[in-house]
């Protein structure tokens, strides 16, 4: 895959350096992570899966221009994924929730699908 077909594309970073092995993408209603230089884990989530979203940003980061995004998921693999001192992570945060929702209408896939709740309260 080349970078033309990524959405977004970031590694870690450390101050405004991104020197890691950590690198973080989004191409095709996919979510993916690499970590490691010798030995390697990759993982990749479909983007519909996301449940939850949050950006926590420190002193440092906020001077650096970085931040961490914490995705809460309904994954088998991992329930929480963490994307530390992306950056832009403000802009980031929000391309990914517009991008968990159009995800999820492309599939027609509602929140009682997530969660595994198939009641409804408004019918009698």
């Amino acid at each position: 895959m080349s970078k033309k077909d990524y959405i977004w594309y970031d590694r870690k970073h450390y101050a405004w350096f991104p020197f890691s092995f950590t690198s973080y993408w989004i191409a095709k209603n996919r979510l993916y992570c690499k970590t490691g230089l010798l030995s390697t884990k990759s993982d990749e989530l479909l983007l519909y899966r996301i449940t939850d979203i949050s950006l926590t940003r420190t002193v440092l980061q906020r001077i650096f221009g970085t931040g961490s995004i914490t995705i809460h998921t309904r994954a088998d693999s991992s329930n929480t994924i963490n994307l530390i001192n992306v950056k832009k992570s403000e802009k980031v945060r929000s391309l990914i929730s517009s991008l968990v929702e159009n995800a999820r209408d492309e599939k027609r896939i509602s929140g009682k699908e997530l969660y595994g709740a198939d009641i409804n309260f408004f019918e009698e």
